[in-house]
């Protein structure tokens, strides 16, 4: 398997794909992963319609000063989750963006713990907001953190 680029995706690259096409080419290795995810240790290893999946390495850099890892990184593996989720599900030339996510943490996360496992699944899609949860689980299954998020849907200006 070829090594991981990271970067960004130009946007002319992007114009005439859909959600789901770019990030089928994410996963293909056509396009580079977002430079955060390098940054994060995590990675995006599967998508369905209204569905992505991420995948994480808690590591020693993400600690916080009492020695576990720093809530913020759920809450990113969450956010990216649910806002990938719903990408999954948007025509050419539409964005999106996060208006708001809420995280609950249900147990700690420690460095060595094994690689967690974000599901998130779209529950509502307007033209204009959509809504979606995911759950952080261990790697034997057990609930991490659980979360919400409500998304704005960004159509195309017209020229």
């Amino acid at each position: 398997m070829a090594e991981q680029s990271y970067g960004t995706v130009k946007p002319e690259d992007m114009a005439e794909l859909t959600g789901r096409e770019m990030l089928d080419r994410m996963l293909a290795g056509d396009f580079p992963a977002p430079p955060i995810a390098r940054t994060l240790g995590f990675r995006l290893v599967e998508i369905d319609d209204g569905v992505a999946v991420f995948e994480g390495d808690p590591g020693p850099h993400l600690l916080n000063p009492l020695g576990s890892v720093h809530g913020g990184w759920a809450m990113t593996l969450i956010d990216s989750a649910t806002g990938c989720a719903l990408h999954t599900q948007l025509h050419a030339g539409v964005g999106y963006t996060t208006v708001e996510t809420k995280v609950n943490m249900t147990r700690a996360i420690h460095e060595g713990d094994g690689t967690v496992r974000c599901e998130g699944r779209v529950l509502s899609h307007g033209r204009q907001i959509a809504t979606a949860e995911a759950r952080l689980l261990s790697a034997d299954g057990k609930l991490l953190a659980h979360g919400s998020s409500t998304l704005m849907i960004l159509h195309p200006r017209a020229a």
